[in-house]
């Protein structure tokens, strides 16, 4: 019997931070796999989970009700499965996970499991173009977005993201602001060596190519791929922006992002600075902190209960 992990992006290497050992992973699992392994584990294609003897199935990817129905076609029992971002339903699916705290500890799935609240819908999103992403993802983050992208109508400029990964968040933007140019920054390789240290993490941000997120882009001829290292990726760039989204995890990243974003953002437009309230993350609020010192003054910016802690930036002139 063994335990098996179903991801292989970040949330798979926020399971290692947290204290399981790779070593005592017998394969992780994913539906679109980057790679033969991960952490030096195997990296099976889900089909492979049929007949396995699963002790515990962790559940690392946003996607549960997909994930759960591919489990229970593979014959996997639910009292084996712990959905460690278990998204806004009504049922808590880990309620009836038997096998997780015999596996993994009391300790251990503490941290694992964050508190959960059941989220009201807005009657102004009842219609939302995002129903069903919101559910399966962050449904704060998304609604924000929504409610934020409604405003621009009056502001010219494109919209971009610095820290696309897989590009589930810019699918968003994608859609919600279809006729806008969607400016996408990635290395699509990782972080720099001097910014992130932690191996785990920085294969999970390998997992991405440019053409896998443009096949799942709504609007994909609005797209503009800029791969490779920022601020060099930006070379030629001459857009300005109503829209922002700044989602690099560390420092010196995100202060190279504000320092050529904020300028070049419309009055009216919007910075979602991405981590502002991680603790796990500290990089993005200092890099905020000291942008505001160079620019002489605070930005006016409001926080977000989701699940990053993002902050949104208001361009005021």
């Amino acid at each position: 019997m063994g335990i098996y992990v179903w991801g292989t992006g970040c949330g798979a290497a926020e399971l290692l931070a947290q204290g399981l050992a790779a070593d005592r992973i017998a394969a992780f699992v994913d539906t679109y796999r980057a790679g033969e392994t991960f952490l030096g584990r195997p990296v099976w294609e889900p089909e492979r989970l049929e007949g396995a003897d699963v002790e515990l199935l962790i559940v690392t990817s946003r996607a549960s009700e997909e994930i759960g129905a591919q489990c229970r076609a593979l014959g996997i029992l639910e009292q084996r499965i712990l959905f460690l971002k278990n998204a806004a339903w009504v049922v808590n699916r880990n309620d009836v996970c038997t096998a997780a705290e015999p596996v993994l500890g009391a300790e251990l799935l503490g941290r694992l499991l964050p508190r959960q609240y059941l989220v009201t819908e807005p009657a102004a999103l009842a219609d939302s173009p995002l129903a069903g992403e919101r559910e399966s993802n962050d449904y704060v983050r998304l609604a924000s977005l929504e409610l934020l992208c409604r405003r621009l109508d009056a502001v010219p400029g494109a919209a971009a993201e610095l820290g696309v990964f897989r590009g589930q968040f810019a699918r968003c933007i994608n859609r919600l602001l279809p006729e806008r140019e969607l400016h996408l920054f990635d290395s699509f390789a990782g972080f720099s060596s001097e910014e992130c240290g932690d191996p785990a993490f920085q294969e999970a941000h390998c997992a991405a190519t440019p053409e896998q997120v443009r096949e799942i882009l709504p609007h994909p001829q609005a797209a503009r791929f800029h791969p490779g290292f920022f601020p060099n990726s930006a070379q030629g760039v001459e857009a300005r922006f109503c829209l922002v989204s700044l989602d690099v995890d560390f420092g010196p990243s995100t202060l190279a992002g504000l320092r050529w974003f904020w300028p070049r953002l419309n009055p009216g437009g919007y910075l979602l600075l991405h981590d502002w309230g991680n603790p796990r993350l500290p990089g993005p609020a200092q890099a905020l902190a000291a942008f505001e010192k160079e620019w002489g003054r605070p930005l006016p910016g409001v926080p977000l209960p989701d699940l990053g802690g993002t902050l949104v930036l208001c361009r005021q002139g």
